[in-house]
């Protein structure tokens, strides 16, 4: 049911309508759509109806919970007061993830969010691991299992996935039923990484799903709902009484993303925003990640005072640097009026392999940080 018109309900299939026609009955159910969950579906890939897409055969579970689940109570949430170490050293360092924080991931297609998605996936100190890919190409999945996580990574996560070819309601239930996956084990007490990829093709999914039921279109041609929608599942994720869901979220970008209402409303509700850059990536430098326009919300909260100085002296360096380099490309630079600026400049190479890391790479935290500290002492 995807909206009321007078009297009636307005209906729409979840599959294809093949088998169906104007006779066939429609039974009301009396129940709300919940999902099955149990720890038989880790190391499993499945649709967004739990259906199992990996050929191993039946997935036996004994619990179910809501589809559309509510969010913590804010009153009982537990505060987020420590790090969330992700194995990647530009993130660790100077944009520290917490346990429960939510973090978009923004940027252009084809800009590399599914490989700092992956890499984090196989660093994060996380119990279990939930990836919802939504939209994707279907070439792209297995890629993503094969490649990126591995049998070994495998075995801690569980994928959910519906590929672009499926209807928008299948690709809508996505985020939600991975959503649910990552309550039910938070409620075990465990930190769960949730990765959504991508948020926007979750919400192109609902604007055609708004627009069928009647709704007006808005901003870039999205209904009101789709924004109406989006606190109550990006709320979902976060500190629990007991376990933690540590989320990220990938949003599709044109440009710097001014205008874009996806990535502007999922900004605004967020803790936290990483900015990929494709200026920095055609330098061949990955992660592509600007840390000058990124930014995490909780990062003082839960690093040392050691750790916070260390990286505003690293993020001062690197502004030195950027607003010197014009100059120093065009050969104009001259050493001498500033000592911070002459510093930036003098190290800049080892700035940069410090924040370079190739995707099979996961650094330790306590390493990350002591690296960070010698760079800026």
């Amino acid at each position: 049911m995807i909206g009321l018109s007078g009297d009636g309900v307005l209906l729409t299939p979840i599959g294809d309508l093949v088998g169906l026609s104007s006779r066939a009955e429609v039974v009301a159910t009396g129940r709300m759509r919940e999902v099955p969950v149990g720890g038989d579906l880790l190391g499993r890939v499945i649709d967004s109806r739990c259906r199992p897409l990996d050929g191993k055969g039946e997935i036996k579970t004994v619990e179910t919970r809501p589809l559309h689940g509510r969010a913590p109570n804010p009153m009982t949430r537990r505060m987020i007061e420590r790090p969330f170490p992700l194995g990647v050293r530009v993130l660790d360092g100077l944009l520290t993830c917490g346990e429960g924080q939510r973090i978009g991931i923004y940027g252009e297609p084809g800009g590399g969010k599914s490989t700092l998605l992956s890499q984090i996936v196989k660093g994060a100190a996380a119990d279990v691991v939930i990836v919802a890919l939504i939209g994707e190409r279907g070439r792209e999945v297995r890629e993503f299992i094969e490649r990126n996580l591995g049998e070994e990574g495998l075995l801690r996560t569980v994928v959910v996935v519906e590929t672009s070819d499926r209807s928008a309601v299948e690709r809508a239930q996505c985020a939600p039923m991975a959503t649910a996956l990552a309550e039910y084990f938070r409620d075990q007490g465990l930190r769960v990484a949730l990765m959504l990829d991508s948020l926007t093709r979750f919400c192109r999914a609902m604007r055609e799903i708004g627009l069928a039921a009647g709704e007006p279109p808005t901003r870039r041609g999205f209904p009101p709902s789709v924004f109406g929608m989006l606190p109550g599942l990006l709320e979902r994720a976060g500190m629990g009484e007991r376990g933690s869901i540590t989320a990220f979220y990938t949003v599709l970008v044109e440009g710097d993303g001014t205008g874009d209402p996806i990535a502007e409303e999922s900004r605004g509700i967020l803790d936290g925003h990483v900015i990929l850059s494709r200026a920095i990536a055609a330098r061949s430098h990955f992660p592509a990640i600007d840390v000058l326009q990124s930014r995490s919300r909780v990062m003082d909260a839960v690093v040392s005072g050691t750790h916070r100085k260390a990286a505003s002296i690293f993020r001062e360096l690197l502004s030195r640097y950027a607003e010197t380099e014009f100059l120093i490309n065009v050969g104009e630079y001259k050493p001498g009026g500033d000592p911070l600026t002459d510093r930036a400049v003098a190290s800049i190479d080892e700035l940069r392999e410090f924040l370079r890391q190739s995707e099979d790479d996961a650094s330790d935290f306590e390493e990350t940080v002591a690296w960070m500290s010698r760079l800026t002492a």
